[in-house]
């Protein structure tokens, strides 16, 4: 029972630190790229949004149509 209460001890430090050598591996992107990347997923966004809404408002017109 005392040996796996230190087993646990180990395999959580072991965890960590790799999820510390991890973290050392990640390049953030600089300003220029972060401000593009995110002007790029909000048009992108709201491009999705119209056609998303044009096509319901067409079903739901065809749908009354032929349920009138």
């Amino acid at each position: 029972m005392g040996d796996s209460a230190n087993k646990d001890k180990t395999t959580k430090t072991s965890f960590f630190k790799g999820v510390q050598s991890e973290f050392k591996k990640i390049t953030w992107p600089d300003k220029n790229s972060l401000v593009k990347q995110s002007i790029a997923v909000v048009a992108i966004s709201i491009v999705l949004g119209l056609i998303i809404t044009l096509l319901d408002t067409l079903l739901q017109y065809g749908v009354n149509f032929l349920t009138m």
